[in-house]
């Protein structure tokens, strides 16, 4: 049984986790929502429980919320920042687009594009890229890293639309926090931050706050499972530790919940493996665009990626670290029902 759960008593915040804040005037009330900066690379601003950047409160999140038009094609890729995104943006991508772009094809867009050029946030941005986003070609895969309770009510639906399909990908808070700390430190500064003195000890203080990215970590993945318990057939949750396990498993469960399963003369070309294999951690990294390329803030593309392994975290936290990180996830997890232990 799901605990029930009540938001915090900040004016600006909804009654319920999954209540909708009042978006359109939020404009006004920034400037009284607890700041926190020492979180490189943006200034987070707490609204409806979460830490969000400022700048997405300032322009991205209204205009979401006032003109992102959803289609039931779409296909959105959920996520706490650096959970897995990368590899899930991939096989998103090149499994619902392989009637026009096989894997197997040498001129495919991930060989030449990174994958967060072809699976666009939705929460970057929004306004300067909101006709680009219009003009691309149903169905289209679209990712954010938005709290399920901050998403737009056209996009996770109500009783009288269905609402998109969301893959959620979860991954173990103390490689999330490993991961964020590391790619901080390295691309901070193309976005205009100095991390190179931000600690891992520094950066464990805020986690375990919470004070981090679409912080609590805890929080965003519980949101996005309790829907996935609630609506199975609109909110898939998948696990990162065990899509490393067995990809393949999990590239057809992904395709068979996006409405393109593989059919007996895919599976027996080996379309599935040819998808994993395309989508690679090895392979992407060695991409040239990949090696060498940048985004549009100018974050070196190479950084996204890095071993892709589960429990990375030892190389660099110690173990009191580690206990203490875990402690306060249980403590916050009591009574809900989830979990970060993997079942596989």
């Amino acid at each position: 049984m799901m605990a029930s759960r009540q938001s915090g008593n900040n004016a600006q915040e909804a009654a319920s986790p999954l209540a909708s804040p009042p978006h359109s005037n939020i404009a006004s009330i920034i400037p009284s929502l607890p700041l926190e900066t020492r979180c490189p690379p943006f200034p987070l601003r707490r609204y409806a429980n979460f830490w969000v950047p400022e700048v997405i409160l300032k322009a991205d999140l209204p205009g979401i919320h006032s003109c992102f038009k959803p289609r039931p094609t779409d296909v959105f890729v959920a996520s706490f920042p650096k959970s897995g995104t990368t590899w899930l943006k991939a096989l998103a991508f090149a499994t619902l687009k392989r009637s026009t772009h096989p894997p197997l094809d040498g001129d495919h867009p991930l060989r030449r594009c990174n994958p967060h050029d072809c699976v666009r946030f939705l929460d970057a941005n929004f306004n300067q890229q909101k006709d680009e986003l219009e003009a691309l070609p149903s169905p289209r895969v679209l990712a954010t890293h938005l709290p399920y309770s901050l998403l737009p009510g056209s996009i996770t639906g109500d009783r009288e639309r269905s609402g998109c399909r969301i893959v959620y990908v979860c991954r173990e808070p103390k490689d999330a926090l490993v991961s964020a700390w590391l790619f901080t430190r390295k691309a901070a500064s193309a976005l205009g931050a100095d991390a190179r003195s931000f600690t891992i000890q520094e950066a464990l203080e805020l986690f375990c706050d919470g004070r981090c990215m679409c912080g609590p970590q805890w929080e965003h993945v519980l949101q996005y499972w309790e829907e996935s318990v609630r609506r199975p057939d609109r909110v898939l949750f998948l696990r990162y530790e065990e899509m490393l396990i067995d990809p393949e498993a999990h590239v057809r469960k992904l395709a068979k919940f996006m409405g393109c399963g593989f059919s007996e003369e895919e599976e027996e070309h080996g379309v599935v493996s040819a998808i994993v294999e395309l989508c690679s951690l090895g392979k992407m990294r060695d991409m040239e665009v990949n090696r060498n390329g940048s985004n549009m803030l100018g974050v070196k593309n190479e950084s996204y990626f890095r071993k892709g392994v589960a429990g990375d975290w030892s190389n660099h936290m110690t173990p009191d670290m580690a206990q203490r990180l875990d402690k306060v996830v249980e403590d916050a997890l009591q009574g809900t029902g989830f979990s970060f232990t993997s079942k596989a």
